[in-house]
């Protein structure tokens, strides 16, 4: 976590989503149940500066993303969203479309381990966020679906074209994202999008014993690990070898390196610091 802090407090609460955090774990919960918690505006916009809180935080080690009700999240509010960009002028709309691309760009960027607990249905940019989660637990009878050549827009949105060939390969982000079909949970899991499949009812639980474990754990090494992941994307051989040869040396170098040496000689389990 970045040590250097400006004047500005952390946010004490948020209005358009349930945050809770206990024991190192931050769940953010989408609470519009009665509208499949559609994203409005303000629910971007919270999540997107949540997100970049978070690498200022020394209590967060992990975070969670759920929907209340009966579906994880349907993707931008129809009428709260869809109407309204139909009044907007070139500015507002590419304002809006860079905030909901900043949000992804936030989640991958965000040392912290992100969990997506998908039950339902993940629709349109409910199905990105997932997408660009580090973790997925998704219920047998959840479906994901990238809408947005249904209504008329390009299947790339909010960086979708950039992450799902390379979480799925070219073929499958093909077909998701030209046709938008609906994918059941089965199937998701197959083609490599699902971390782990559970049964109906239990991705709240999952993702629960999962943030505990990522938060007890070495949380540099996580967000190193995650770093990595990330930045060689784009790289070549000898450039990630590079880099992660130099992720290694800085590690060496942590308490947490020692603590696991001091463990393992004392036979005993390792006690992490996250530095």
């Amino acid at each position: 976590m970045s040590p250097f802090r400006a004047s500005a407090p952390f946010t004490d609460s948020w209005e358009h989503f349930d945050l809770s955090l206990r024991g190192g774990v931050a769940t953010v919960e989408f609470t519009r149940p009665d509208r499949l918690n559609a994203l409005t505006f303000d629910v971007y916009a919270d999540l997107r500066d949540l997100l970049l809180e978070l690498p200022h935080r020394d209590d967060v080690r992990a975070l969670v993303l759920r929907g209340r009700g009966r579906g994880f999240c349907s993707g931008g509010d129809v009428d709260g969203i869809i109407g309204a960009t139909l009044e907007m002028d070139p500015d507002g709309l590419l304002g809006f479309t860079r905030m909901t691309g900043e949000t992804v760009r936030a989640m991958r960027e965000c040392p912290v381990p992100v969990i997506a607990a998908v039950h339902g249905i993940a629709a349109g940019a409910g199905a990105v966020l997932a997408l660009a989660a580090d973790f997925r637990l998704v219920e047998r009878s959840a479906r994901f679906a990238f809408l947005f050549t249904r209504v008329g827009l390009a299947g790339g949105d909010m960086g979708a074209a950039y992450l799902l060939p390379r979480v799925v390969g070219l073929g499958h982000a093909t077909r998701l994202l030209m046709l938008g079909d609906t994918v059941g949970a089965e199937e998701a899991d197959r083609i490599g999008l699902v971390s782990e499949l559970v049964e109906d009812g239990e991705s709240g639980g999952a993702a629960a014993r999962l943030a505990e474990r990522l938060a007890a754990g070495p949380a540099f090494a996580y967000a190193q690990t995650k770093a990595l992941l990330s930045r060689e994307l784009d790289m070549g051989l000898s450039a990630s070898v590079e880099l992660e040869a130099v992720t290694q040396a800085l590690l060496m170098k942590t308490e947490d390196y020692a603590e696991f040496h001091a463990a393992f000689t004392g036979k005993r389990e390792p006690e992490w610091k996250g530095r």
